[in-house]
């Protein structure tokens, strides 16, 4: 019986969601929106959430339901800007070290319900300057030199 008990409370434990806040804001790059891709937050240790950028970089996370926000506490961020254009061809709307929570240098915390957050991004240090379409075989000569 006491199994039985130990059992239903540790089901129980696992089906409860950690608590989340509703989390909306925009995306800039030099001080202009964002108006292509998506955002990424990332908790230590917890679930992390989503959004689409809209065409004014705003967006609202989505944890595990649509726009129910994201746990509270540090984020590490990443923007996933690069479109496929064909394949062999995309397009980066903002530099590539965004894409990559660990390379972002990104980061927020959330402490509670907000919907004025604002991710400020820069061209500023980055070596292929503003929007650039980069093709299957650039990447390629990249690598190879990097390997060399």
């Amino acid at each position: 019986m006491v199994v039985c008990a130990a059992m239903v409370l540790a089901a129980a434990g696992c089906n409860k969601t950690p608590d989340r806040v509703v989390v909306s804001g925009q995306v800039l790059i030099d001080g202009e929106p964002l108006k292509y891709g998506q955002v990424r937050f990332v908790p230590v240790g917890g679930r992390p959430s989503d959004a689409d950028l809209d065409e004014n970089g705003r967006f609202t996370l989505t944890s595990f339901k649509p726009a129910d926000g994201a746990a509270l506490g540090v984020h590490k961020i990443a923007v996933f800007a690069n479109e496929q254009l064909d394949g062999v061809r995309t397009k980066w709307h903002a530099p590539k070290k965004y894409s990559y929570y660990q390379t972002s240098e990104l980061s927020k915390e959330i402490t509670g319900p907000t919907d004025d957050l604002v991710i400020e991004l820069t061209w500023k240090g980055d070596e292929k300057g503003k929007p650039f379409i980069e093709t299957e075989r650039s990447v390629k000569e990249v690598s190879k030199t990097a390997i060399e």
